[in-house]
């Protein structure tokens, strides 16, 4: 037996530490989410400031989501190759200090360049994140493990919108970015201290085919390429609600930038962080039973996603609204539930980092490209219509997960060496 390259000896505290990790990463999470999403919540006031029009904020928005997609490919294969705990804590306080930045902008380019270096810093995060949980939990467990590690991404950004639209009303759009940049300096060095990577034993002829490169491996997996292209179709439709929602609560609806952020990102937000541990529930139940159990799950969530954001066009007011998003938003929940486990089910331990950061790439390409689209069809045809227009991209996503079938069972048959119990 032979021990993982990027493995630290360290012995964790105790026994309870797999799960002592996903209260420290859950907090991570949460301000990860946050730094990303007070722009959404101070857009209107940004665009008043800037004399901005949609198209400068679809950019601004798409070209972070853009950079982060590159950024994530290359962070993951470093968390493959160096200690995870390290990655996190130092891409942490990269996009801490770049948030702050934001406050500081006096523009349109130079707004534009501190989102890019957010970008940098938190695509460092979830790559390592989730494979350092992998590493700590088992099948029994990865699921739910990965959907509690999850909730702190929809905490985050709703509560992480709801606060800054709050600050921002009171304090100005700038107060949210110093503030939440403050928060996760102090947290890196809380990180630092208590974050440990686990030795993670392989087969010996596992490990020699490390020198292959783990990237050649991931690409050569079908299973993992299509589930690359299920979460590009996924992440679109969801980011392009998650930016537009707020907006189009302001505009349509005459609300504050507290009001829109509660209507436009917390129901979001509110519906993710309840759905994602019964996706985890259901992930770890179902994929008991059968191999391809998880990606049933996946399946059925982004099918409801798709079914319940229909009827947005007919929403006219903020409780109606906020309803279609809460509903849709508690069907993508299930599959953000699982859409981690699904893919270590199928890579091995030694690559999930890579796979992860290259289906994060994939995921948020298709982030950038949809607040553009729901721009586009929001000039000719309203933005309730481009917002309800994404439930196509989950039905796409639908089936392609049912056509995965063959390719993830043999993929999950060949890993299963890898996993403990």
């Amino acid at each position: 037996m032979m021990s993982a390259p990027h493995s630290s000896s360290r012995p964790p505290a105790s026994a309870a530490y797999p799960w002592l990790l996903i209260g420290l990463l859950w907090v991570a999470s949460f301000l990860n989410a946050a730094d990303r999403s007070i722009l959404v919540a101070t857009m209107p006031d940004i665009r008043a400031e800037f004399g901005l029009d949609a198209g400068h904020l679809a950019l601004i928005n798409s070209v972070f989501f853009w950079v982060y997609a590159v950024a994530a490919f290359f962070s993951g294969q470093l968390g493959d190759r160096t200690r995870r705990s390290r990655v996190i804590v130092y891409g942490l306080m990269f996009w801490s200090v770049a948030t702050g930045m934001v406050s500081l902008t006096t523009g349109f380019g130079m707004l534009l360049a501190t989102r890019v270096l957010v970008a940098v810093g938190e695509s460092a995060y979830y790559p390592s994140a989730t494979a350092l949980i992998g590493d700590w939990h088992g099948k029994a467990t990865r699921s739910r493990a990965l959907s509690l590690h999850q909730t702190g991404l929809f905490a985050g950004a709703g509560l992480g919108a709801l606060s800054a639209g709050l600050l921002a009303d009171r304090f100005g759009w700038r107060a949210p970015f110093a503030l939440f940049a403050a928060a996760g300096l102090v947290y890196a060095f809380v990180l630092l201290w208590a974050l440990r990577d686990k030795t993670v034993e392989a087969p010996v002829a596992s490990v020699q085919k490390t020198s292959q490169g783990s990237l050649r491996a991931v690409l050569s997996n079908p299973a993992a390429l299509g589930l690359c292209l299920v979460f590009f179709l996924a992440n679109g439709a969801s980011t392009g609600l998650m930016v537009w929602a707020p907006t189009f609560a302001h505009d349509a609806l005459g609300l504050n930038l507290t009001g829109s952020a509660l209507i436009g990102s917390a129901t979001i937000n509110l519906a993710g962080f309840l759905s994602v541990p019964l996706g985890g529930v259901l992930g770890d139940a179902l994929g008991r039973r059968t191999g391809f159990g998880r990606f049933y799950v996946l399946a059925l969530g982004l099918g409801l996603a798709g079914l319940f954001l229909l009827p947005l066009p007919l929403a006219t007011t903020a409780t109606t609204v906020g309803l279609v998003l809460l509903a849709s938003s508690l069907g993508k929940g299930i599959f953000d539930g699982c859409i981690y486990a699904a893919m270590h089910d199928i890579a091995e331990p030694r690559v999930r980092a890579t796979a992860v950061g290259t289906m994060t790439m994939v995921g948020f390409i298709g982030a950038g490209l949809t607040p553009l689209m729901v721009a586009a069809l929001s000039d000719r045809f309203g933005m309730a219509v481009g917002l309800s227009a994404l439930a196509g991209l989950y039905g796409l996503a639908v089936i392609l997960l049912l056509l995965l079938r063959r390719p993830a069972l043999t993929a999950i048959e060949k890993s299963a060496a890898w996993d403990v119990a």
